[in-house]
């Protein structure tokens, strides 16, 4: 029995579910080996524009899984050191890989999202939360690290250092509403209506070019690591300039508002 599934409700839109209900979505390796396999097939999906990752009923992802405690995969004969360089290591290469998808990705938060859950929020492109979600940095609550898969690099850039601090170290619990406010969800809607504002995002995505799109992601990333302004904006001017220079989507943009309707993009 797999722990993800993967639905297409609306044309080039992919949705990752996490559904695990009975743990709460936890961090065990038999989810998280096949929510990885999911996220590279949606990925390499040509035909999905968009990607959505979210938990099943009212459960988003509540980090790791303290009871069910399993080996990584492929770990017989490993000794301790080993095994637990493998074990953080699968666990790892689910934030890179979610940010090297060509597609945005974006988090509907439909519930507790607690240690590495908040991790997996903060790798999407963007969040929305429904009203009963939370978050917290639950390492520390664990006598750990709050520091765990990207959280410090992440969680500063979306809230910045002050309230990073606050959240990582006093291992206290974020309510949606408090999360819009700080910024670390770009919204708060009702749970009843959670899915499909997150669906009309997309939609709403997805009627602009998938190419512009998807270097449009890969710049706001790269321009987080950017040491300068200077080198963002060379960055951003030889995208920009490729763009322009191999589709004619400028020349249907201006077509398209002339004529009083929504541009086709053929890139």
């Amino acid at each position: 029995m797999s722990y993800i599934r993967i639905e297409k409700p609306r044309p080039h839109t992919s949705v990752i579910i996490m559904d695990r209900l009975e743990r709460m979505n936890s961090l065990s390796f038999d989810l998280v080996v096949p929510l990885r396999e999911a996220i590279d097939e949606v990925a390499s999906d040509n035909d999905t524009w968009c990607a959505v990752l979210t938990g099943a009923d009212k459960a988003f992802c509540s980090g790791a899984d303290t009871r069910d405690l399993q080996p990584p995969p492929n770990s017989d004969g490993l000794t301790l050191t080993r095994l637990a360089t493998r074990a953080m290591q699968v666990i790892a290469d689910l934030i890179p890989a979610m940010r090297h998808m060509p597609q945005p990705l974006i988090c509907a938060i439909n519930g507790a999202a607690i240690g590495g859950g908040l991790c997996l929020a903060l790798g999407c492109d963007i969040r929305i939360a429904g009203e009963s979600a939370y978050f917290r940095a639950a390492g520390i609550n664990n006598g750990l690290t709050a520091t765990e898969l990207g959280m410090s690099f992440l969680l500063p850039r979306a809230v910045g250092s002050t309230r990073a601090f606050d959240i990582m170290l006093s291992g206290r619990d974020v309510s949606s509403k408090e999360a819009a406010e700080i910024g670390l969800v770009s919204r708060t809607v009702p749970d009843d209506d959670l899915m499909e504002t997150v669906l009309d995002l997309a939609d709403q995505i997805n009627g602009w070019s998938t190419q512009g799109v998807s270097l449009t992601k890969r710049m706001i990333w790269a321009g987080m690591e950017t040491g300068s302004l200077d080198a963002a904006i060379e960055l951003e001017s030889h995208t920009q300039l490729y763009v322009r220079l191999t589709t004619q989507n400028f020349e249907e943009a201006t077509r398209a508002r002339k004529q009083g309707r929504k541009p086709d993009f053929k890139d």
